[in-house]
């Protein structure tokens, strides 16, 4: 199976890559396109997101004996760990909603633990001229009013690269990136392609966007115990493509991507990097859109 359809993939990635390059109008386009979509359908749907996520808090006498582990920096001892409330609660709910705009198929991949579909529209036929489906890459970076600041961080598995393939007999590749700082520098080394190629010819470029659930901290304000949602930012990256060949964002902006959170011990290829989130709205606005909550 691994060579099954080899030769046809490389010949229909080379045109799709090279189509990419050459039109990244069109690519953006469907960034846009899906950003402003997820969007837009938070805000349709946000009294549900804002119930459901809130009623993690009223549940506390089924959970409280069993609390999530701190998987932070120094904890004060005073915060629970909400990252599975904003998975389950906004993250698989979005996929849920999407369903009935989209045709939705989970695609197997070995690596990364991102939510990850393929999505087909003939709204996407609009947007190119190459093909109705995209490679939706997700993930849910939950933070509490201390942690809310400009950027998000991301893994290698988080962002897509160059890709070059040079031949069949070949695998694909990334070449690494910089993440610069004002004081230091490292390499990132992305690990997702800028487009799959499915056995069946179908091209399915990646769109990166990244869902950041803030929710306040009662106990800071009150002597009431919560934590309830405050807002949601969509964060919208560029596809490797637009960071790299066309127009070439890192060249322009070489400090979009910028170092922090590993120290040097970790493994080269697995060290993340921080995300720019004023230069993200430097490229566009709407890659960094805020879903306030009335509370």
């Amino acid at each position: 199976m691994f060579n099954e359809h080899r030769e046809m993939m490389h010949e229909v990635y080379t045109h799709a890559r090279n189509y990419f390059i050459q039109n990244p109008q069109e690519l953006i386009a469907l960034e846009e396109y899906l950003a402003n979509k997820t969007v837009n359908i938070i805000r349709q749907n946000l009294e549900e997101f804002v119930s459901d996520y809130n009623e993690a808090s009223f549940l506390n006498p089924f959970w409280a004996s069993y609390p999530p582990e701190d998987r932070g920096r120094k904890p004060r001892g005073d915060q629970v760990p909400w990252i599975e409330v904003g998975e389950h609660s906004i993250g698989h709910k979005l996929t849920r909603l999407m369903n009935s705009e989209y045709t939705i198929r989970e695609i197997g991949l070995p690596s990364g633990s991102d939510d990850r579909f393929l999505l087909k529209s003939n709204d996407f036929e609009s947007l190119n001229k190459l093909t109705n489906s995209v490679m939706l890459f997700s993930d849910v970076k939950s933070v509490g009013p201390r942690d809310d600041a400009e950027h998000i961080v991301l893994s290698p598995y988080q962002i897509s690269g160059d890709g070059i393939w040079n031949t069949p007999s070949e695998n694909m590749y990334n070449n690494k990136m910089q993440a610069i700082g004002k004081k230091s520098a490292h390499e990132v080394w992305p690990a997702i392609p800028p487009l799959y190629i499915l056995q069946n010819g179908t091209i399915a470029p990646v769109i990166h966007i990244y869902l950041k659930p803030v929710y306040n901290m009662l106990s800071l304000e009150s002597s009431k115990h919560g934590q309830p949602l405050k807002k949601i930012r969509v964060i919208t990256v560029p596809n490797g493509l637009l960071l790299t060949q066309n127009p070439n964002y890192l060249s322009t902006y070489p400090s979009l991507f910028y170092p922090g959170k590993d120290d040097k011990s970790k493994a080269p290829r697995k060290v993340r990097c921080r995300v720019s989130f004023d230069l993200l709205r430097s490229l566009h606005t709407w890659r960094v859109q805020d879903i306030e909550v009335e509370i």
